[in-house]
C-alpha cells in the first residue's frame, strides 16, 4: 500500500511544480493558487496515511489486549468484593444488630 501511495504522491508534486512554473512564465495567481492547493493535497494524503496507520495498528492492538484486560478485571472485582464481605463481617461482628442474611447474600455472590 506504500508504493501506491507514494507514487501517487510524487505525481501530485510534479504536477504542482508543473503548475507553479506556469504561474510564473504567464504571471498568473491562479495557476500559483492551484499549484499550492495540490502540493497541500500531496501532504495532507501523507499525513492521514500515518494517521490511518497508527489508528489501524492501535485498533488490531486492542483485539489482543482484551482477554488480559478482562482477567485482570474479574480479578479486581473478585478482591474488591472480598473486602466489601470481610468489611461487613468486621461491621457486622462489632454492631449490636446482626443482620447476616446480608453477609450470606454476598458471600453467595462471590462463590
Amino acid at each position: 500500500m506504500t508504493i501506491p501511495l507514494l507514487i501517487i504522491v510524487i505525481g501530485l508534486v510534479a504536477w504542482s511544480l508543473h503548475l507553479m512554473q506556469a504561474a510564473i512564465a504567464q504571471r498568473q495567481f491562479s495557476l500559483m493558487l492551484a499549484g499550492t492547493l495540490v502540493a497541500s493535497a500531496a501532504a495532507a494524503l501523507v499525513g492521514v496515511y500515518f494517521l490511518m496507520g497508527n489508528y489501524m495498528g492501535y485498533l488490531t492492538r486492542i483485539s489482543h489486549d482484551v482477554a488480559y484486560n478482562q482477567a485482570a478485571y474479574e480479578s479486581v472485582v473478585r478482591y474488591v468484593q472480598e473486602q466489601e464481605i470481610e468489611e461487613a463481617r468486621a461491621y457486622l461482628s462489632d454492631s449490636s444488630t446482626q443482620s447476616m442474611p446480608l453477609v450470606r447474600k454476598l458471600d453467595r455472590s462471590v462463590r
